[in-house]
C-alpha cells in the first residue's frame, strides 16, 4: 500500500540547470503516489545560484510555513552558507515539530548543521530531486526504498557489511561494538569543515561523525579532517563513519598517496572506530538517516548497523 504524502520542492542552493532532470523527479513521485507542490522560485537563476539571497531565505521559510510532509531541496551546489544568519530557525523548528521532515545532500548540510546547533531539531539526509529522483534510467532501488520507508515513518536504521580491512585496521572493530544512544551528525567534509569555529557548527561530544564528499583530491579530503582534529572535533566522537569519497583524480606525483592512506592515517590519529564504506554520499545508491538523532552503532564482525528505531 502506498502512503501518500505531500511533498514540497524548493531550491536554497544551487539553481538548477538540468530542467529535464527536474520534470522526470517531479514526476517519479507523483508515480509514488505523492502529492508534489513546486515552490515558486524553484527555477529561478541568478548567477550560480537559485535566486539571489533573499529569494533563497524565502524559498525556505516558504517550505517551513508549507506544512508538508517532506520538504526536499531540488539540488545541492552552494549557496547556503552565505545565508545562514537570515534563516528563522525557529519557524523552522516549529515547522520539524508540527510534523515537516526537511531532506537533502550535499550543500544541504550547512542547512543541517545549523538547524541542530540553533535548535536541536531533527533533518535527514537523502536524496535531493534532481540527482536522486531525476536521473535519466531507472531509480536505484535502495535509495527509493529507504525514502519511502522514511516517508512512511517505517524507518529505523540501516546496515552495511564493512571491507575486511576495517576489521583487521582496529581491534575496536575486531570485537563487537556497542554504542548506545549517541548523536548521529556530520554530512558533506567540505560543507561541514567551512562552518567549524562560526554559531553554526553544533557542539556534539560522544557523537557518531559522518562524513562524505565529492570532488576533493584526498590530500584536500584530509588537510579538512585535519582541521577537525586540531580543533579536538574528531577526538571527541565515539565512532567516525565514512560514506563515499568521488570524483576526484590521483596524479603521478602522488606517488601512492590516494584515499586509503588517509584513512590510515586518521585511524592512528584517534582512538575511536573508523569505519568506510557507509552506503551514502554523491552516488546512486544512498540511504535516508537523521541527523541529530540518538542513534545505536552495532558492529560485529564485518557487519555493521546503525539504529534509530
Amino acid at each position: 500500500m502506498q502512503t501518500k504524502k505531500h511533498i514540497y520542492i524548493y531550491s536554497p542552493s544551487g539553481a538548477v540547470r538540468d530542467k529535464a532532470a527536474f520534470k522526470r523527479g517531479v514526476q517519479r513521485l507523483q508515480a509514488l503516489g505523492h502529492e508534489v507542490e513546486v515552490d515558486p522560485d524553484a527555477l529561478t537563476s541568478f548567477q550560480r545560484f537559485a535566486g539571489d539571497d533573499a529569494t533563497r531565505l524565502a524559498a525556505i521559510h516558504r517550505a517551513a510555513a508549507s506544512k508538508a510532509d517532506i520538504a526536499l531541496i531540488s539540488r545541492g551546489g552552494y549557496g547556503l552558507t552565505r545565508i545562514l544568519s537570515g534563516i528563522r530557525y525557529r519557524a523552522v523548528a516549529k515547522a520539524i515539530e508540527r510534523g515537516t521532515q526537511f531532506v537533502g545532500i550535499s550543500d544541504f548540510t550547512a542547512f543541517q548543521t545549523a538547524v541542530l546547533a540553533k535548535t536541536g531539531s531533527v533533518t535527514w539526509t537523502g536524496p535531493a530531486l534532481c540527482e536522486g529522483f531525476g536521473v535519466e534510467g531507472m531509480l536505484d532501488d535502495i535509495m527509493e526504498a529507504c525514502f519511502q520507508d522514511m516517508v512512511a515513518g517505517q524507518g529505523e536504521g540501516v546496515g552495511w557489511s564493512l571491507p575486511k580491512r576495517d576489521v583487521a585496521a582496529s581491534e575496536l572493530c575486531s570485537q563487537p561494538v556497542r554504542l548506545k544512544g549517541r548523536t548521529l551528525w556530520g554530512g558533506n567534509l567540505t560543507v561541514l569543515a567551512s562552518l567549524l569555529g562560526t554559531p553554526y557548527f553544533p557542539k556534539i561530544v560522544g557523537g557518531i561523525l559522518f562524513l562524505e564528499d565529492v570532488g576533493e583530491h584526498p590530500y584536500r579530503i584530509e588537510r579538512m579532517l585535519t582541521q577537525l582534529l586540531h580543533a579536538g572535533v574528531l577526538a571527541s566522537q565515539k565512532a567516525i563513519v565514512l560514506g563515499h569519497f568521488t570524483e576526484f583524480q590521483l596524479i603521478p606525483h602522488d606517488k601512492g598517496f590516494k584515499l586509503q592512506a588517509v584513512v590510515d592515517w586518521l585511524r592512528t590519529c584517534v582512538k575511536s572506530p573508523v569505519l568506510t564504506q557507509f552506503p551514502y554520499g554523491h552516488v546512486p545508491t544512498k540511504v535516508v538517516f537523521p541527523i541529530g538523532l540518538p542513534t545505536d552503532l552495532m558492529v560485529d564482525e564485518r557487519d555493521a548497523m546503525l539504529y534509530w528505531g
